[in-house]
């Protein structure tokens, strides 16, 4: 018998639930649009951009694929499967129910927010295999061409696809947390995810701000775009660390404020 809110419960509820299946479901039609879309367009670019060169190969669609899927929707995966969990259970009226069971409310919220960067962590790896296995067939197991000449092996492309969906995931954990804590603040599961789409927004405008100089680097997406650096031939993984602190710290922080509140939190619904 499975323990009162015990991760593998959790689990099955959110597995189970219909946001989940339709959420894989755009996950895996969303390659096929693209293919769709490039084979209707114009196929006569010769440039070097990703987008000019995501068809010459099933590693470059998916760095390209990757590029254009990490700032918004895989935003909005982590956002959605982190925040909406507690504002769901208090829109249902089910929340007040589940806190009266013999566990602690630390236990409540950690089996939501570890299932949510489980499904999250799914829904990268779950599009980085499926990116790899639609861009073969449809154009092939060529090797990685770069924007700056030559090309990389399958032997150097897959670790380094490895490290920037990793990378991707870790960047959206600010966004992430920002939806967590304002999910415990809130009975309505689209005001979490909203917000923290806002923060990415106002974010985003922030970073373009030249004026801000350095100020910029505080950023919790400054350094979101890193991951590109590793398909050159010479990458500099060290790049990646700023980024990777920064996002852990804004985490940690708002992952805190929503513990907080939520200990203290009168729930009615």
């Amino acid at each position: 018998m499975s323990r009162p809110l015990s991760l593998h419960v959790e689990l099955r509820r959110q597995v189970t639930r219909p946001r989940t299946r339709w959420t894989f479901l755009v996950l895996l039609g969303l390659p096929l649009i693209v293919v769709a879309a490039f084979a209707l367009g114009d196929d006569g670019g010769e440039g070097q951009s990703f987008s000019d060169l995501a068809t010459t190969g099933a590693a470059n669609f998916t760095v390209f694929m990757l590029l254009i899927t990490a700032e918004l929707l895989i935003l909005i995966l982590a956002a959605l499967f982190v925040g909406d969990p507690v504002p769901a259970e208090a829109s249902w009226s089910s929340l007040r129910y589940l806190l009266t069971a013999p566990v602690p409310r630390a236990r409540l919220l950690t089996s939501k927010l570890l299932v949510g960067l489980g499904l999250t962590a799914l829904a990268v790896l779950t599009l980085l295999l499926w990116v790899l296995l639609v861009g073969g067939v449809f154009y092939g197991g060529d090797s990685l061409s770069l924007s700056a000449g030559g090309s990389l092996g399958w032997g150097e492309v897959v670790p380094r696809l490895a490290v920037g969906a990793g990378y991707v995931f870790v960047a959206q954990l600010p966004f992430a947390a920002v939806a967590f804590w304002m999910g415990v603040r809130t009975d309505a599961p689209l005001a979490a995810v909203g917000v923290a789409v806002f923060a990415a927004i106002v974010s985003s405008i922030l970073d373009a701000l030249s004026a801000l100089g350095d100020y910029r680097r505080a950023l919790p997406n400054h350094y979101s775009r890193e991951w590109i650096g590793l398909f050159t031939q010479d990458p500099d993984y060290a790049a990646l660390l700023p980024g990777v602190l920064w996002a852990l710290l804004y985490a940690t922080i708002f992952i805190a404020l929503g513990y907080g509140h939520f200990a203290r939190k009168d729930v009615l619904s």
